[in-house]
């Protein structure tokens, strides 16, 4: 090998920094990029690659790729097996922190469970000083209260209003909607509460934004281009998107936790965690679904649904299974499917407000019985939770009638089977004790003609002692009802029945299951078995689109919305009866949405307490609202006196100018100061509101006599003040209260009874 020349000693002085640089050799120094992950299983050199190909899918599956042949993995010298750790090499240190984000404590499987932890840590504490520094204090920073609006003195709920452009929401005061907040190009598709009203959630082109607080700021963007639907889980910790466009990966994405990867392209619904933003796994589910027959069916929404404990979350593949899926892994419960031949739908059993006390209890004590085997029992005093159950049902094939099945979750078992047939709408009542199946045995069911209507009944099902399902009353639905849809109160025991679009007849039915006369008396369990089922009323909102409770189980809302061809958009109140309150016509109505309230945290015995002081509490109320309408009368007494000490400066000022008219009229005028004389009652009546009322002035000209008279009378605050023609007061004849000296002095026509509701009218001249 040649030796190379040696550099001329005139060349020496010559700086070659910028060549050296630019052809320079880069060498990677330090160990940012590094990550330790423990918990990783135990294997010989054979399962290597295996193992490596796995891990790599995981991370890649979170949007954090490791570097080709990144892992490195240390094995025992005498056995040959692994040590149970790895490093793992990134590209950078930036995506190995987000790959520490999205992976520590990530369930690789059901024995192994990843612990992560930054190579450079491990020797910053390995050589940690011992000396105790006190940490820096940070300055404290107020965070905005997530559930203000439930400190509301009045203990009011609000709703939700999208018109036009304009998103408004609203106090649902005892008089009237009182706006609260109002913002105008919010969302360009719609908008969501959460399953607690903590937040709201905007559609846009880019994905969606999350907002909460009193200030209704910004908490969070979910990154789903053309999202079109949004479900939150019913604990508000998970959210699941869809949109009809496959996700597309371009060059140069931006990859991370919050983002999708290369493994998710083509894929079109998404699996967030919403305190992190964190994506957990996508799905590809198009538009229309194929069903055993091999028909195809719009897409039904939401696509999967949560257990009310939000451990599950479960999807329907027509005609065939139903997957669950463990949350937040996401793995697939035992690896397989439930399968069932011809399944069409199923829902969730919610759970009771004892189960969600002891949901709450267990979590508390980090017990939480993950076997799953259902018995019941105490462990560390405190009961153990009942498995989480789901209904599903199987329509009517060949001679085998509709049935509908009780499935244990997780442990698969069956627990009840009820034939029926031609099933179309269930719906469970929210406390979980009761469900409505809205059938048909109609033997023209499938063959829809014109003149042909369809005989529908609706059953309700209730829980017995033995934990068996029993049938509590089934409702004969006359010919000509075309009920469509159940609506339980959030409250339970009210339900609505109602006939919702696309029919042509649209009506409500407003059921009470627990009725009595004496509600002191009522027990569920000892009255006869469906005695206690009651029509309450029938209403009807022509073109309604959509039927909603309030969270208190006092009011419905119905509404038309624009997205349906409808003839009349606009919303409407109801209380619990079917009594109308509000009818609210507007053009360009969009959505009417109530914002939901959070589970109570009272417990079993506070709620019994607070029933058995119900009396005390509503007498407080009652005062609140005789103070309340006190206040606005004595504001309108107020504004009715204003008007009156506006007109007698009025009649001050003129007073000159009348004097000199009359006197080049060749009048001569009074002297001495006109006196007007107000008389006023002050009434007090006990239990009773009485319209007040007070003098009001009007002004008579009497063209032929150039006479300006004034007229009192009692009227009711309310009473319009409509304008006079005084040229009209001479076709109508008054009528004057009785006073003879009066009636012979003034002979004035004009019947003010006709004009403004004036039953009398004192008359003085003051010319």
């Amino acid at each position: 090998m040649p030796v190379p020349d040696p550099v001329p000693a005139e060349d020496l002085g010559i700086d070659y920094s910028d060549i050296e640089a630019k052809y320079s050799i880069s060498y990677e120094e330090g160990f940012d990029n590094v990550l330790v992950v423990d918990g990783v299983p135990i294997i010989d050199r054979s399962r290597e690659s295996r193992l490596f190909a796995k891990i790599s899918k995981e991370f890649g599956r979170k949007g954090v790729p490791i570097k080709e042949g990144g892992i490195h993995m240390p094995y025992e010298e005498g056995s040959g097996k692994s040590k149970g750790y790895i490093f793992v090499e990134f590209a950078s240190p930036e995506e190995a922190s987000d790959a520490l984000v999205a992976m520590h404590h990530f369930p690789f499987d059901a024995k192994h469970t990843f612990s992560i932890n930054r190579f450079t840590d491990i020797e910053k504490y390995a050589t940690l000083d011992e000396t105790y520094v006190p940490p820096a204090v940070s300055n404290y920073t107020s965070r905005p209260h997530m559930r203000s609006w439930l400190a509301d003195p009045a203990g009011r709920d609000q709703f939700l209003t999208y018109v036009g452009d304009e998103v408004q929401i609203f106090w649902n005061a005892r008089t009237g909607p009182d706006p609260a907040f109002t913002r105008h190009n919010w969302t360009d598709l719609y908008v969501a509460w959460s399953p607690h009203g903590t937040y709201l959630t905007t559609l846009h082109r880019q994905g969606l934004q999350i907002w909460g607080g009193s200030e209704w700021g910004l908490v969070r963007r979910i990154a789903h281009p053309l999202a079109r639907l949004v479900d939150f889980s019913p604990n508000e910790k998970y959210l699941v998107t869809w949109s009809n466009e496959p996700i597309v990966i371009p060059p140069g994405a931006q990859q991370g936790p919050t983002f999708f990867s290369p493994d998710d392209e083509g894929n079109n619904l998404a699996v967030w965690e919403v305190s992190t933003g964190h994506l957990l796994r996508t799905f590809s589910i198009e538009g229309t679904t194929t069903v055993a027959s091999g028909e195809k069916k719009q897409m039904t929404w939401p696509q999967l649904k949560w257990s009310g404990d939000d451990r599950y979350v479960a999807r329907v593949n027509p005609g065939q299974a139903i997957s669950v899926y463990e949350v937040p892994s996401m793995h697939m419960l035992d690896k397989k499917s439930i399968k069932i031949d011809g399944v069409v739908d199923f829902e969730w059993c919610p759970p009771s407000d004892d189960e969600l006390s002891k949901i709450r209890e267990t979590e508390k004590e980090g017990d939480r019985d993950a076997t799953g085997d259902g018995k019941k029992g105490k462990r560390n005093g405190v009961a153990r939770v009942r498995e989480n159950m789901l209904a599903y049902w199987v329509p009517e094939v060949a001679n085998q009638p509709a049935r509908v099945t009780l499935l244990a979750i997780p442990s698969r078992t069956q627990l009840r089977t009820k034939n029926l047939f031609s099933v179309s709408e269930f719906a469970w009542e929210p406390r979980g004790d009761r469900f409505a199946i809205l059938s048909s045995s109609d033997p023209n069911l499938g063959n829809i003609a014109p003149g042909i209507t369809i005989k529908m009944d609706v059953s309700f099902f209730q829980l017995e002692k033995g934990k068996n399902f029993k049938l509590l009353s089934t409702l004969v639905l006359t010919p000509d009802k075309t009920t469509n849809a159940i609506r339980w109160s959030p409250k339970g025991r009210h339900v609505v029945l109602g006939s919702i679009f696309p029919v042509t007849r649209f009506e409500l039915e407003f059921y009470d299951l627990e009725f009595t006369i004496d509600p002191e008396r009522i027990n569920t369990h000892t009255a006869e078995w469906g005695s206690l089922v009651q029509h309450l009323a029938t209403a009807e909102h022509y073109g309604v689109t959509d039927v909603e409770w309030d969270p208190s189980g006092r009011y419905v809302a119905s509404s038309a919305s624009v997205w349906r061809p409808t003839p009349e958009h606009g919303w409407s109140l109801w209380d619990f009866r079917g009594q109308e309150l509000v009818k609210q016509p507007a053009d360009k109505f969009k959505q009417f949405l109530w914002r939901p309230r959070p589970k109570t945290l009272l417990t079993k015995a506070q709620q019994k307490e607070v029933r058995k002081n119900l009396k005390e509490y509503s007498r407080a109320f009652d005062e609140a609202d005789a103070a309340e309408e006190s206040h606005a009368d004595k504001e309108l007494v107020a504004q009715r006196r204003r008007l009156l000490d506006e007109w007698n400066a009025w009649r001050k000022k003129v007073r000159p100018e009348v004097q000199e008219r009359m006197a080049r009229l060749g009048r001569k005028a009074k002297g001495g100061e006109d006196r007007e004389e107000v008389e006023e009652w002050l009434e007090e009546v006990i239990e009773e509101i009485i319209e007040p009322r007070i003098l009001l002035p009007l002004i008579i000209f009497r063209p032929e006599a150039g006479v300006r008279k004034t007229h009192y009378s009692r009227l009711p605050l309310d009473a319009p003040l409509s304008p006079f023609d005084p040229e009209q007061f001479l076709c109508h004849k008054v009528r004057f209260p009785s006073s003879t000296a009066i009636q012979d002095k003034y002979a004035v026509e004009w019947d003010l009874a006709t004009s403004c509701g004036l039953s009398a009218a004192y008359i003085i001249d003051f010319d």
